[in-house]
């Protein structure tokens, strides 16, 4: 399960001993024109995260988590800073490189679960390892059977409790073997037996295959089972309280 490094090309991003940092930002800063004036999200924000670790992201609504998250994946630029992933610098990527780093390198996991509701289980778990162009039949059903799904293959996502739907998307994310698991409150509508169950299957999965993960989340509890755990208050990051 070790996670696909598609000719990664170094341009002074840093480095875990021989190999990249599955993320690397430096001085990120960001900020938005609102009816107010123009408001600081990010001040100077660095953050560095080795293959096969999991970082905690916490922080107040409003304090900049999900603004970096949407940072580190591409979707959204920095006004200054540098955003490095597995080796490449993507700080001032167009869109078409952006989404082609997205496709071969990251993972992402969202609060919602975005599956596409017209695909079956089976078809969601293979979309992103399809457009990856990695998928592999046999390593997409040795991840339903571990994340509980190998008997509602056929279903579609509104046959699912919310737990199910999460699983899918968390196995839809592995199945393309991303170097860097980006997740955004990824247990938020789930309730908090279930939460801990999935976080944990998720942490599991990502060490085994040696991705490393970042999560942000407003949970100290679920913060805890990370590796580390960083603190993000009024756009800069603090030590983890």
């Amino acid at each position: 399960m070790a996670p696909a490094h598609e000719n990664p090309v170094h341009t002074g991003c840093a480095k875990a001993h021989s190999t990249p940092l599955a993320l690397e930002l430096e001085g990120l800063s960001k900020g938005y024109d609102t009816a107010e004036g123009p408001v600081a999200v990010l001040r100077g924000v660095s953050v560095s995260l080795p293959p096969g670790q999991s970082l905690a992201l916490t922080g107040e609504s409003g304090s900049g988590k999900s603004t970096l998250l949407n940072i580190a994946a591409g979707l959204e630029r920095a006004d200054a800073g540098r955003v490095c992933v597995s080796g490449q610098d993507i700080t001032r990527a167009d869109d078409a490189r952006a989404a082609q780093m997205r496709r071969g390198q990251v993972g992402l996991i969202f609060q919602q679960f975005n599956l596409i509701p017209s695909l079956s289980v089976e078809a969601n778990l293979a979309f992103q390892a399809l457009l990856a162009g990695r998928h592999d039949p046999s390593f997409v059903a040795t991840l339903a059977a571990r994340l509980g799904l190998d008997g509602l293959m056929r279903r579609y996502p509104e046959q699912l409790s919310g737990g199910q739907q999460q699983r899918v998307a968390i196995g839809r994310c592995l199945a393309a073997r991303p170097a860097l698991v980006l997740a955004d409150e990824p247990t938020g509508n789930l309730d908090e037996a279930t939460g801990d169950a999935v976080l944990a299957l998720m942490l599991e999965l990502t060490a085994e295959a040696g991705a490393a993960l970042l999560l942000v989340t407003h949970s100290p509890r679920l913060a805890a089972q990370c590796d580390r755990r960083v603190h993000l208050r009024a756009g800069r990051i603090e030590a983890a309280p």
